[in-house]
């Protein structure tokens, strides 16, 4: 899954993320869902997510 949709998204759940600083690079940052910050149910570039450590990033990949 890759995230775009926000019921596929859940607090605890592991993911891969892509943070502001790394979007023209594409450098990928895994972590656990902490809170979900997009409000829409879809969203073209990803559901932006807080992860447990702070970081904010979107989406890119949901790990199982």
């Amino acid at each position: 899954m890759d995230g775009r949709n926000r019921s596929d998204v859940q607090p605890g759940v592991k993911v891969n993320v892509i943070l502001k600083k790394d979007q023209r690079t594409g450098v990928k940052t895994e972590g656990i869902v902490k809170d979900l910050l997009t409000n829409s149910s879809y969203h073209p570039h990803g559901i932006k997510v807080r992860l447990e450590d702070g970081q904010v990033g979107r989406v890119c990949e949901i790990l199982k």
